[in-house]
């Protein structure tokens, strides 16, 4: 068995199902009813001291980015999606849906550097742009990682490995002792590399048993014979607020969303991410009937903070707790998960997605800047021609245009928004 896991001689992103599951869910909604909208994605790295034009080179990066363009959805893949259970059902991906997904061919790129830093955008209809942000930021922080282990003795790549595998059954011995434990992989989109997810999804679901849910990875579910999990992500909200004609429909679009999000899937599925544009202003203008949907995320809110508050606006509501499941996924590491589990569990469902910590956990095990993972996203930055707005409840990740950025908080208030250190 190789003792290297950077996947060097193999491709960083072998498939378009090497994704997460949530984007095709939403890409599925986008097709049906948005699929011509004009939208940009772009890069941003929230780690400035990370030079990264100065880590990766141009034309392997543009290899990388082509090498990406150049994937199709498989009828071998394309057979495994018709009938593969995803949440109770074997039914989620329409076949017309499926058939405009085999003749997708992700639109080009556009690269440039300045400072130091990689500008890298995305531009064309929605439904063909947005499966460009996964591989986006796997391919950078992929070639990161594999430029580190190629610097490195074969010595040195063994003892590397030797600490991350240690880690990883750590992780898997303290977790064996929460009880009821709910814990999925959300880890692609910074990983060390797809083979070394691999090995920290085989090695939970061997150690963990029915208290690993499965992953977000498409390709590793399938790989691994594991439920495939997700749901919906900011990009919703965010181009929907942008495509608003007033301040009335801004405030009215996140809601919108998921009016178009239940008539297309069931309960299974229902789960609320409120945080866009702030969660405290989600909750207070939420209708009534938001607050029977059976999931929620309190992403960027302090996970005790924000779940209590959430379970304040359930009970308000006159809806029972343990019938509800909050899932915390932002910036987990092993101390965060066992601190939430303890203060919540028995009072609410609790289920975790576990993303950079668990699939890129090495900083430390070797003296190589590219193990260490920063803060990489690709955010839709324009919808139709507007600025595309993200709020957070921490500004520190808020995003768009600063005049935008001033408007939304003006319509959305600010209550509850706090500005924290942006951890991965």
């Amino acid at each position: 068995m190789s003792l290297d896991h950077s996947g060097r001689g193999e491709p960083l992103v072998p498939s378009l199902l090497d994704t997460d599951l949530y984007k095709l869910l939403m890409l599925q909604l986008i097709w049906r009813n948005h699929r011509d909208v004009p939208v940009t994605f772009s890069l941003v790295n929230r780690t400035r001291r990370v030079r990264l034009a100065d880590e990766i080179a141009e034309p392997e990066l543009r290899a990388a980015l082509d090498a990406v363009r150049a994937l199709r959805v498989t009828a071998e893949e394309r057979a495994w999606m018709e009938t593969a259970p995803v949440y109770g059902r074997t039914d989620r991906f329409a076949p017309e849906f499926l058939d405009w997904l085999e003749t997708l061919r992700l639109p080009p790129y556009e690269l440039a550097l300045a400072d130091g830093q990689l500008e890298l955008t995305f531009t064309g209809p929605w439904a063909e742009v947005t499966l460009w942000e996964i591989p986006a930021l796997t391919v950078i922080s992929g070639l990161r990682a594999r430029h580190a282990v190629a610097a490195m003795r074969p010595a040195e790549v063994e003892v590397l490995y030797a600490c991350a595998l240690g880690r990883l059954e750590e992780k898997a011995r303290r977790l064996q002792a929460l009880p009821g434990l709910a814990l999925t992989d959300f880890g692609t989109r910074r990983r060390h590399s797809l083979a070394w997810q691999r090995v920290a999804v085989q090695t939970l679901k061997d150690r963990l048993g029915p208290a690993f849910r499965g992953t977000s990875n498409v390709l590793l579910a399938r790989e691994l014979d594991l439920p495939a999990v997700g749901t919906n992500g900011h990009e919703l909200p965010m181009v929907l607020a942008a495509l608003a004609p007033d301040d009335a429909a801004l405030r009215q679009a996140q809601y919108r969303v998921l009016e178009e999000w239940q008539a297309l899937y069931d309960d299974g599925l229902k789960v609320i991410l409120p945080d866009t544009f702030g969660t405290a202003a989600f909750l207070r203008d939420a209708p009534d009937w938001v607050a029977d949907w059976p999931g929620l995320r309190p992403d960027s809110a302090p996970p005790i903070e924000g779940g209590e508050a959430v379970i304040a606006w359930w009970q308000a509501r006159s809806r029972d707790p343990l019938t509800k499941t909050l899932i915390f996924s932002d910036a987990l590491d092993l101390d965060s998960i066992e601190a939430i589990h303890r203060h919540f569990h028995g009072r609410v469902g609790v289920a975790f997605g576990w993303g950079t910590k668990l699939t890129n956990d090495l900083e430390g095990c070797a003296e190589a800047p590219g193990l260490q993972p920063i803060s990489l996203v690709c955010k839709v930055t324009q919808a139709g021609g507007r600025p595309a707005v993200k709020l957070s409840d921490n500004p520190e990740k808020a995003t768009g245009d600063p005049a935008e950025v001033a408007r939304y908080r003006r319509v959305f208030g600010v209550e509850g928004q706090a500005r924290r250190a942006v951890e991965v």
